[in-house]
């Protein structure tokens, strides 16, 4: 029996866990063909309502669905989250535990609600210390770009450095104070679909720290800095940002000086990976 078995029927369960159900988002351009491609995971507690989503969102994995499907309707799938959320949202309040039996319901008339395009595969379930790490888990099993044994000791994705630095943060003790995935469409336009990964607040100033992969995406520093500068200009606390960049920013290189300079000219301190946990151990009297 495979791990994922054993879990789901409670097959060595540890102390702590607690039984959950899980959806896997799956993504059909094309009805007629039937030909369906995993895009996400909803991993959630029945009894209490509490629940994680996870899409896709990196451009590589964008890439990976136009390959697959050409005609792929990318602008759908980049507002889906948001989309979710506002529906969940709505239904749990319309209810006790979460509003739990209200947001299963939406679930239930999916195809009312949103496109045929998009579809759930069948519930199963799951034990589950952290639904935080349940749902990096099962997003990485059915979800995500796979890497080829070439391929593991390159530097990390996005979607793997938020991973660390969420476990960073719960070793400091900072993880319940911690804003998660804050929409940039609050200080830019509606529409906008960038999310900040982590958010912050300390005596009086609102801070924003965004993982940005030097490595596969240098180009997203432009994208950090303006967002950046609009939060500024439109939040009514004093902010402060940092960017936590996959790999130390060599001056010698011409990309990360790239980097370094569109960050700086923005006032975002880039922080490595390495050194993160110092940074965070440094933030964290601050927020006391």
């Amino acid at each position: 029996m495979n791990e994922e078995s054993a879990k789901s029927t409670g097959i060595g369960a540890m102390p702590g866990e607690r039984a959950c159900a899980y959806r896997v988002l799956r993504y059909t351009p094309n009805l007629v063909r039937d030909e369906w491609v995993n895009i996400g995971v909803l991993v959630f507690d029945p009894g209490t309502g509490e629940r994680r989503l996870r899409l896709i969102e990196d451009q590589e994995e964008f890439n990976r669905i136009r390959r697959l499907h050409p005609g792929a309707d990318e602008a759908l799938l980049r507002k889906l989250r948001d989309d979710l959320e506002d529906r969940f949202q709505t239904a749990s309040g319309n209810g006790s535990n979460g509003g739990s039996a209200a947001w299963q319901q939406l679930l239930g008339k999916w195809d009312d609600t949103l496109s045929n395009a998009l579809q759930l595969a069948p519930q199963k379930g799951v034990l589950a210390a952290e639904l935080d790490a349940e749902v990096e888990r099962l997003y990485t099993d059915h979800v995500a770009v796979e890497r080829t044994p070439g391929r593991v000791g390159a530097p990390g994705s996005r979607a793997q450095m938020r991973s660390y630095c969420s476990q960073v943060f719960r070793q400091a003790r900072l993880w319940e104070r911690i804003e998660k995935s804050v929409r940039a469409s609050e200080f830019t336009f509606p529409g906008d679909p960038m999310r900040l990964d982590y958010s912050y607040r300390r005596n009086g100033t609102r801070g924003f720290v965004q993982n940005l992969s030097v490595t596969r995406a240098p180009a997203d520093a432009k994208l950090l800095a303006y967002t950046a500068e609009r939060i500024t200009a439109k939040a009514s606390l004093k902010t402060e940002f940092a960017a936590v960049t996959d790999v130390a920013l060599n001056a010698e290189n011409d990309r990360h000086r790239f980097v370094r300079e569109t960050l700086r000219d923005a006032g975002i301190e880039p922080v490595a990976l390495e050194g993160f946990a110092v940074w965070v151990a440094k933030l964290k009297p601050l927020m006391q």
